[in-house]
């Protein structure tokens, strides 16, 4: 089974952004965010799309399957 993980949290702490002021630019809630850096959400497409456009990088930057 493929396991996807990301580096949310690594580009969230570069851009010097809270959980929470990721997840207002997101449209989504803080728990959210919580859970997509902890490994236990894996966003949908449109979501992880949104995610490297805040960050002004490739969803594949982001995220990576093992």
């Amino acid at each position: 089974m493929e396991t996807v993980h990301n580096r949310v949290n690594e580009y969230r702490t570069k851009s010097a952004m809270t959980q929470e002021e990721l997840a207002v630019a997101l449209g989504v809630t803080r728990q959210t965010i919580i859970s997509i850096e902890k490994g236990n959400y894996t966003p949908s497409v449109l979501l992880a799309l949104k995610i490297a456009r805040v960050f002004d990088v490739t969803v594949e930057d982001i995220f990576t399957i093992t």
